[in-house]
């Protein structure tokens, strides 16, 4: 299982839940996971092409997916998956 850190924009599809435990291998197939178990949150993660939405970052361990293998990035159990909006700002 791997645990997903639900940003609070995104809370109302899991239920208000802030952590959702899935089982995945990869970040595409732990997106898909939670469209099964949270139906509506893919729309707000990825675009209609499937690439994750450019104010969003998802990190696998602290570390970027962007600089892993984006959504193709494996997956372990016990692993920790963050969903954060980004921020800008001046």
């Amino acid at each position: 299982m791997v645990k997903v850190l639900i940003p609070t924009p995104l809370q109302k599809y899991t239920g208000d839940r802030a952590t959702v435990e899935v089982e995945a291998a990869t970040v595409a197939e732990l997106i898909d996971a939670l469209e099964t178990s949270c139906p509506g949150i893919k729309n707000r993660i990825c675009d209609d092409s499937g690439k994750v939405r450019r104010f969003l970052n998802i990190y696998v361990k602290e570390e970027d997916i962007r600089f892993l293998n984006n959504t193709e990035t494996p997956l372990s159990d016990g692993d920790e998956v963050s969903i954060v909006p980004a921020v800008a700002g001046g």
